[in-house]
Protein backbone atom coordinates (compact mmCIF):
# COMPACT_ATOMS: atom_id res chain seq x y z
CA UNK A 1 0.00 0.00 0.00
CA UNK A 2 1.25 3.51 -0.89
CA UNK A 3 0.58 6.47 1.00
CA UNK A 4 0.19 10.25 0.17
CA UNK A 5 -0.03 13.38 2.76
CA UNK A 6 -2.49 15.90 1.09
CA UNK A 7 -3.29 19.33 1.46
CA UNK A 8 -6.35 21.63 0.08
CA UNK A 9 -4.13 24.92 1.75
CA UNK A 10 -7.60 26.50 3.77
CA UNK A 11 -6.83 29.36 5.09
CA UNK A 12 -9.28 29.66 7.82
CA UNK A 13 -8.16 30.12 11.50
CA UNK A 14 -7.20 27.24 13.49
CA UNK A 15 -9.80 25.48 15.07
CA UNK A 16 -8.63 25.23 18.69
CA UNK A 17 -6.89 28.69 19.30
CA UNK A 18 -9.13 30.94 16.77
CA UNK A 19 -5.48 32.46 15.49
CA UNK A 20 -5.20 32.71 11.80
CA UNK A 21 -1.78 32.60 10.00
CA UNK A 22 -0.62 34.98 7.47
CA UNK A 23 -1.13 33.98 3.83
CA UNK A 24 2.53 33.86 3.91
CA UNK A 25 2.62 31.80 6.82
CA UNK A 26 0.31 29.67 5.63
CA UNK A 27 2.17 28.19 2.15
CA UNK A 28 5.40 28.26 4.10
CA UNK A 29 3.34 25.30 6.26
CA UNK A 30 2.60 23.29 3.64
CA UNK A 31 6.08 23.83 1.84
CA UNK A 32 7.31 22.58 5.57
CA UNK A 33 4.83 19.57 5.76
CA UNK A 34 6.20 18.32 2.06
CA UNK A 35 9.51 18.25 3.80
CA UNK A 36 8.79 16.42 6.60
CA UNK A 37 6.08 14.33 4.15
CA UNK A 38 10.06 12.62 2.65
CA UNK A 39 11.89 12.78 5.40
CA UNK A 40 8.65 10.32 7.09
CA UNK A 41 8.68 8.55 4.09
CA UNK A 42 5.48 9.35 2.42
CA UNK A 43 5.33 8.27 -1.01
CA UNK A 44 3.28 11.09 -2.03
CA UNK A 45 2.44 15.00 -1.55
CA UNK A 46 -0.95 16.28 -2.75
CA UNK A 47 -1.89 19.83 -3.23
CA UNK A 48 -5.59 20.79 -4.11
CA UNK A 49 -7.14 23.13 -6.43
CA UNK A 50 -10.03 25.41 -5.06
CA UNK A 51 -10.96 29.65 -5.96
CA UNK A 52 -13.02 30.65 -3.21
CA UNK A 53 -12.56 30.94 0.37
CA UNK A 54 -10.84 29.84 2.06
CA UNK A 55 -8.86 28.19 -0.08
CA UNK A 56 -5.62 29.87 -0.97
CA UNK A 57 -5.05 26.43 -3.60
CA UNK A 58 -6.02 28.30 -6.63
CA UNK A 59 -2.48 27.84 -8.38
CA UNK A 60 -1.12 23.99 -7.45
CA UNK A 61 1.62 23.86 -10.27
CA UNK A 62 3.30 26.68 -8.72
CA UNK A 63 3.01 25.54 -5.36
CA UNK A 64 4.25 22.18 -6.38
CA UNK A 65 6.78 23.25 -8.55
CA UNK A 66 8.82 24.92 -5.15
CA UNK A 67 8.37 21.46 -3.78
CA UNK A 68 9.62 19.39 -6.41
CA UNK A 69 12.78 21.62 -6.16
CA UNK A 70 13.39 21.45 -2.16
CA UNK A 71 12.61 17.28 -2.31
CA UNK A 72 14.14 14.56 -4.36
CA UNK A 73 11.86 11.28 -4.14
CA UNK A 74 8.57 11.84 -3.16
CA UNK A 75 5.70 12.02 -5.26
CA UNK A 76 3.87 15.19 -6.41
CA UNK A 77 -0.04 14.90 -6.67
CA UNK A 78 -2.50 17.87 -7.52
CA UNK A 79 -5.66 16.58 -5.51
CA UNK A 80 -7.60 17.77 -7.39
CA UNK A 81 -7.17 19.88 -10.72
CA UNK A 82 -10.11 20.93 -11.13
CA UNK A 83 -10.25 20.42 -15.42
CA UNK A 84 -14.10 21.81 -15.69
CA UNK A 85 -12.50 24.97 -14.97
CA UNK A 86 -9.39 25.05 -17.06
CA UNK A 87 -8.27 25.39 -20.68
CA UNK A 88 -6.67 22.33 -21.31
CA UNK A 89 -4.29 23.80 -23.58
CA UNK A 90 -2.69 26.15 -20.76
CA UNK A 91 -3.15 23.15 -18.28
CA UNK A 92 -1.21 21.04 -20.48
CA UNK A 93 1.83 23.44 -20.44
CA UNK A 94 1.88 23.78 -16.91
CA UNK A 95 2.01 20.61 -15.97
CA UNK A 96 3.87 19.37 -18.91
CA UNK A 97 6.60 21.94 -17.53
CA UNK A 98 6.22 20.70 -13.72
CA UNK A 99 6.71 17.13 -15.05
CA UNK A 100 9.91 17.81 -16.32
CA UNK A 101 10.83 20.23 -13.07
CA UNK A 102 10.36 17.56 -10.70
CA UNK A 103 12.04 14.37 -12.92
CA UNK A 104 8.68 13.01 -13.86
CA UNK A 105 7.24 12.31 -9.74
CA UNK A 106 4.03 14.23 -11.30
CA UNK A 107 0.70 12.48 -10.60
CA UNK A 108 -2.82 14.34 -11.99
CA UNK A 109 -6.24 13.44 -9.66
CA UNK A 110 -8.61 15.43 -12.30
CA UNK A 111 -12.12 16.31 -11.44
CA UNK A 112 -15.19 18.39 -11.89
CA UNK A 113 -14.55 20.61 -8.76
CA UNK A 114 -17.41 21.95 -6.64
CA UNK A 115 -18.35 25.31 -5.20
CA UNK A 116 -20.50 28.04 -6.17
CA UNK A 117 -18.13 30.64 -6.32
CA UNK A 118 -15.07 29.37 -8.23
CA UNK A 119 -17.88 28.34 -11.03
CA UNK A 120 -19.16 31.83 -10.85
CA UNK A 121 -15.94 33.24 -10.86
CA UNK A 122 -14.61 31.15 -14.49
CA UNK A 123 -18.84 31.01 -16.06
CA UNK A 124 -18.98 27.61 -15.37
CA UNK A 125 -22.79 26.48 -14.85
CA UNK A 126 -24.14 23.17 -12.96
CA UNK A 127 -25.51 22.30 -16.16
CA UNK A 128 -22.13 22.15 -17.83
CA UNK A 129 -19.54 21.77 -15.34
CA UNK A 130 -19.64 17.83 -16.40
CA UNK A 131 -19.41 18.10 -19.75
CA UNK A 132 -16.53 20.66 -19.20
CA UNK A 133 -14.61 18.37 -17.18
CA UNK A 134 -15.17 15.21 -19.44
CA UNK A 135 -14.26 17.41 -23.27
CA UNK A 136 -10.82 19.13 -21.36
CA UNK A 137 -9.54 15.74 -19.93
CA UNK A 138 -10.03 14.10 -23.13
CA UNK A 139 -8.75 16.90 -25.21
CA UNK A 140 -5.66 17.41 -22.36
CA UNK A 141 -5.45 13.43 -23.03
CA UNK A 142 -4.52 13.76 -27.06
CA UNK A 143 -1.80 16.68 -26.37
CA UNK A 144 -0.62 14.58 -23.60
CA UNK A 145 -0.01 11.75 -26.28
CA UNK A 146 0.29 13.71 -29.40
CA UNK A 147 2.82 16.18 -31.60
CA UNK A 148 -0.06 17.37 -33.54
CA UNK A 149 -3.48 18.10 -32.33
CA UNK A 150 -6.74 19.03 -34.32
CA UNK A 151 -10.00 19.50 -32.82
CA UNK A 152 -13.58 21.16 -32.32
CA UNK A 153 -14.59 21.06 -29.10
CA UNK A 154 -17.24 22.83 -27.65
CA UNK A 155 -15.80 24.98 -24.67
CA UNK A 156 -12.89 26.52 -26.48
CA UNK A 157 -11.42 27.83 -30.19
CA UNK A 158 -10.86 24.96 -32.18
CA UNK A 159 -7.15 23.19 -32.51
CA UNK A 160 -5.95 22.72 -35.84
CA UNK A 161 -2.63 20.87 -36.11
CA UNK A 162 -1.65 22.74 -32.95
CA UNK A 163 1.63 21.74 -31.42
CA UNK A 164 2.04 22.15 -27.50
CA UNK A 165 5.03 22.25 -25.92
CA UNK A 166 6.93 21.47 -23.99
CA UNK A 167 6.46 17.74 -24.69
CA UNK A 168 6.14 15.90 -21.21
CA UNK A 169 9.02 13.94 -19.35
CA UNK A 170 6.26 11.04 -18.19
CA UNK A 171 5.28 9.18 -21.21
CA UNK A 172 2.48 9.43 -20.54
CA UNK A 173 1.86 11.17 -16.76
CA UNK A 174 -0.99 9.22 -14.53
CA UNK A 175 -4.35 10.47 -14.44
CA UNK A 176 -6.39 9.85 -11.53
CA UNK A 177 -9.78 10.53 -11.37
CA UNK A 178 -11.28 11.62 -8.11
CA UNK A 179 -14.90 11.13 -7.20
CA UNK A 180 -16.93 12.43 -3.94
CA UNK A 181 -21.05 11.15 -5.82
CA UNK A 182 -20.38 11.33 -9.54
CA UNK A 183 -20.64 7.99 -11.39
CA UNK A 184 -20.06 10.02 -14.30
CA UNK A 185 -16.63 10.47 -13.09
CA UNK A 186 -16.59 7.18 -12.44
CA UNK A 187 -17.66 5.73 -15.76
CA UNK A 188 -15.14 8.21 -17.19
CA UNK A 189 -12.22 6.83 -15.22
CA UNK A 190 -13.37 3.04 -16.33
CA UNK A 191 -13.52 4.06 -20.10
CA UNK A 192 -9.90 5.27 -20.52
CA UNK A 193 -8.52 2.45 -17.80
CA UNK A 194 -7.32 5.04 -15.28
CA UNK A 195 -7.43 4.52 -11.62
CA UNK A 196 -9.52 6.33 -9.36
CA UNK A 197 -9.31 8.27 -5.99
CA UNK A 198 -12.30 8.26 -4.06
CA UNK A 199 -12.84 11.48 -1.51
CA UNK A 200 -14.22 8.95 1.07
CA UNK A 201 -14.53 12.22 3.55
CA UNK A 202 -17.44 13.46 4.06
CA UNK A 203 -19.71 10.60 4.85
CA UNK A 204 -20.25 6.76 5.84
CA UNK A 205 -18.89 4.20 3.98
CA UNK A 206 -21.73 3.32 1.86
CA UNK A 207 -21.89 5.87 -0.96
CA UNK A 208 -18.12 5.73 -1.64
CA UNK A 209 -18.03 1.57 -1.48
CA UNK A 210 -21.10 1.71 -4.01
CA UNK A 211 -19.26 4.36 -6.61
CA UNK A 212 -16.31 2.10 -5.92
CA UNK A 213 -18.29 -1.11 -7.30
CA UNK A 214 -19.85 0.46 -10.13
CA UNK A 215 -16.19 2.02 -11.41
CA UNK A 216 -15.09 -1.87 -11.32
CA UNK A 217 -18.00 -3.04 -13.34
CA UNK A 218 -17.83 -0.19 -15.56
CA UNK A 219 -13.86 -1.50 -15.81
CA UNK A 220 -14.55 -5.03 -16.94
CA UNK A 221 -17.66 -3.58 -19.07
CA UNK A 222 -14.85 -1.57 -21.24
CA UNK A 223 -12.73 -4.61 -21.60
CA UNK A 224 -10.13 -4.12 -18.74
CA UNK A 225 -8.35 -6.64 -16.69
CA UNK A 226 -10.00 -6.50 -13.55
CA UNK A 227 -6.50 -7.25 -11.67
CA UNK A 228 -5.18 -3.78 -13.18
CA UNK A 229 -8.14 -1.92 -11.57
CA UNK A 230 -6.45 1.02 -9.19
CA UNK A 231 -8.41 2.73 -6.20
CA UNK A 232 -7.08 5.11 -3.78
CA UNK A 233 -9.24 6.58 -1.09
CA UNK A 234 -9.25 9.53 1.57
CA UNK A 235 -9.35 9.68 5.02
CA UNK A 236 -11.59 12.63 6.85
CA UNK A 237 -8.96 12.71 9.66
CA UNK A 238 -5.86 11.42 11.29
CA UNK A 239 -4.63 11.22 14.72
CA UNK A 240 -2.84 8.37 16.24
CA UNK A 241 -1.22 8.12 20.02
CA UNK A 242 -0.30 4.98 22.14
CA UNK A 243 -3.43 4.10 23.52
CA UNK A 244 -7.00 5.31 21.95
CA UNK A 245 -7.65 6.80 25.31
CA UNK A 246 -4.83 9.24 24.49
CA UNK A 247 -5.95 9.74 20.69
CA UNK A 248 -9.65 10.54 21.43
CA UNK A 249 -8.79 13.23 24.52
CA UNK A 250 -6.04 15.04 21.71
CA UNK A 251 -8.53 15.12 18.68
CA UNK A 252 -11.94 15.99 20.68
CA UNK A 253 -10.80 19.93 20.81
CA UNK A 254 -10.09 19.81 17.19
CA UNK A 255 -13.19 17.93 16.45
CA UNK A 256 -15.07 20.12 19.03
CA UNK A 257 -13.87 23.58 17.00
CA UNK A 258 -14.50 22.31 13.95
CA UNK A 259 -17.84 21.63 14.70
CA UNK A 260 -18.99 25.02 15.82
CA UNK A 261 -17.25 26.53 12.50
CA UNK A 262 -19.64 24.20 10.55
CA UNK A 263 -22.78 25.25 12.72
CA UNK A 264 -21.44 28.87 12.13
CA UNK A 265 -22.03 28.56 8.69
CA UNK A 266 -25.51 26.48 9.12
CA UNK A 267 -24.11 23.82 8.22
CA UNK A 268 -25.51 20.45 9.63
CA UNK A 269 -22.95 18.22 10.16
CA UNK A 270 -22.87 14.38 9.42
CA UNK A 271 -21.26 13.26 12.59
CA UNK A 272 -22.52 15.13 15.76
CA UNK A 273 -20.21 13.74 18.39
CA UNK A 274 -16.67 12.85 18.39
CA UNK A 275 -17.48 9.07 18.98
CA UNK A 276 -19.99 9.26 15.69
CA UNK A 277 -16.59 10.36 13.78
CA UNK A 278 -14.39 7.95 14.95
CA UNK A 279 -17.00 5.01 14.54
CA UNK A 280 -18.86 5.87 11.27
CA UNK A 281 -16.31 8.16 9.09
CA UNK A 282 -13.72 7.47 7.41
CA UNK A 283 -11.26 9.29 10.42
CA UNK A 284 -8.64 7.09 11.88
CA UNK A 285 -8.22 8.37 15.22
CA UNK A 286 -7.11 5.90 18.37
CA UNK A 287 -4.14 3.48 18.61
CA UNK A 288 -1.75 2.10 16.01
CA UNK A 289 -3.96 -1.07 15.95
CA UNK A 290 -7.39 0.60 16.10
CA UNK A 291 -5.88 2.43 12.54
CA UNK A 292 -4.97 -1.06 11.05
CA UNK A 293 -8.39 -2.70 11.35
CA UNK A 294 -10.11 0.69 10.37
CA UNK A 295 -8.06 0.62 7.32
CA UNK A 296 -8.62 -3.48 6.74
CA UNK A 297 -12.43 -2.86 7.42
CA UNK A 298 -12.43 0.12 4.56
CA UNK A 299 -10.01 -2.02 2.29
CA UNK A 300 -12.22 -4.89 2.62
CA UNK A 301 -15.25 -3.02 0.86
CA UNK A 302 -13.07 -0.42 -1.78
CA UNK A 303 -9.95 -2.68 -2.07
CA UNK A 304 -7.65 0.31 -2.05
CA UNK A 305 -4.61 -0.02 -2.78
CA UNK A 306 -2.86 4.23 -2.09
CA UNK A 307 -4.42 5.95 1.05
CA UNK A 308 -3.85 9.84 1.93
CA UNK A 309 -3.89 11.31 5.31
CA UNK A 310 -4.12 15.56 6.21
CA UNK A 311 -0.59 17.26 5.32
CA UNK A 312 -2.15 19.54 8.27
CA UNK A 313 -2.02 19.66 11.41
CA UNK A 314 -5.40 21.62 11.58
CA UNK A 315 -6.01 22.01 15.26
CA UNK A 316 -3.56 19.58 16.82
CA UNK A 317 -0.26 21.20 18.08
CA UNK A 318 2.91 21.00 15.39
CA UNK A 319 4.35 18.78 18.41
CA UNK A 320 1.54 16.45 18.16
CA UNK A 321 1.13 16.51 14.26
CA UNK A 322 4.72 15.26 13.84
CA UNK A 323 4.52 12.45 16.82
CA UNK A 324 1.49 11.14 14.68
CA UNK A 325 3.02 11.12 11.30
CA UNK A 326 6.22 9.99 12.84
CA UNK A 327 4.23 6.76 14.79
CA UNK A 328 2.09 6.27 11.10
CA UNK A 329 5.55 5.11 9.64
CA UNK A 330 6.78 3.13 12.51
CA UNK A 331 3.93 1.23 13.28
CA UNK A 332 1.05 1.44 11.14
CA UNK A 333 2.34 1.92 7.41
CA UNK A 334 4.82 -1.25 7.87
CA UNK A 335 1.79 -3.44 8.51
CA UNK A 336 -0.45 -2.35 5.83
CA UNK A 337 2.42 -2.83 3.56
CA UNK A 338 2.55 -5.95 3.90
CA UNK A 339 -0.88 -6.86 4.48
CA UNK A 340 -2.46 -4.87 1.44
CA UNK A 341 -0.44 -4.91 -2.15
CA UNK A 342 0.64 -1.70 -3.88
CA UNK A 343 -0.64 -0.53 -7.58
CA UNK A 344 -0.03 -2.68 -10.07
CA UNK A 345 1.83 -0.10 -12.17
CA UNK A 346 5.78 1.49 -11.55
CA UNK A 347 5.63 3.88 -8.83
CA UNK A 348 9.10 5.76 -10.20
CA UNK A 349 8.44 7.73 -13.56
CA UNK A 350 7.33 6.04 -16.90
CA UNK A 351 9.74 7.50 -19.16
CA UNK A 352 9.61 7.06 -23.18
CA UNK A 353 12.01 4.55 -24.40
CA UNK A 354 15.34 6.05 -25.85
CA UNK A 355 15.95 5.88 -29.34
CA UNK A 356 18.22 3.53 -30.65
CA UNK A 357 21.94 5.05 -31.68
CA UNK A 358 21.93 4.95 -35.72
CA UNK A 359 24.66 1.58 -36.36
CA UNK A 360 28.73 3.26 -37.20
CA UNK A 361 29.10 3.45 -40.77
CA UNK A 362 32.18 4.42 -42.93
CA UNK A 363 33.88 7.37 -41.18
CA UNK A 364 33.01 10.75 -43.72
CA UNK A 365 35.64 12.25 -45.61
CA UNK A 366 37.52 15.09 -44.14
CA UNK A 367 35.61 18.50 -44.62
CA UNK A 368 37.80 21.45 -45.82
CA UNK A 369 36.00 23.56 -43.54
CA UNK A 370 35.63 22.24 -40.07
CA UNK A 371 32.43 21.78 -39.07
CA UNK A 372 31.46 24.09 -35.51
CA UNK A 373 32.56 22.41 -32.05
CA UNK A 374 29.32 21.74 -30.28
CA UNK A 375 28.09 23.27 -27.10
CA UNK A 376 29.58 21.87 -23.92
CA UNK A 377 26.75 19.74 -22.01
CA UNK A 378 25.30 21.12 -19.04
CA UNK A 379 26.81 19.90 -15.54
CA UNK A 380 24.12 17.89 -13.34
CA UNK A 381 23.46 19.99 -9.81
Amino acid sequence: MKFLAITLIVHAPDPVTGIQKTTNERFREVIDNALLAEELGFDGFGVGERHERPFISSSPPVVLSHIAALTSRIRLFTAVTTLSLLDPVRAYEDYATLDHLSAGRLDLIIGKGNGTAQRELFHVTPEDQWHRNAETYELFRRIWRQDKVSASPRFRPELTDAEVWPRPLQQPIRVWHGSATSRESVDLAARYGDPLFSANVTHPIEPYAELIRHYRERWEHYGHDPAQAVVGAGTAGYYAARTSQEAIAAYRPVFEGYLAFQKQLGVEPVFATLEDFVERSSALIGSPQQVIDKVHRYHEQFGHSVLHLHADAGGLTQAQHRASLELFQSDIAPVLRRDIPDPPFPWTPVTAEPEPEPEPGPEPEPESVSAPAPAPAPTDR
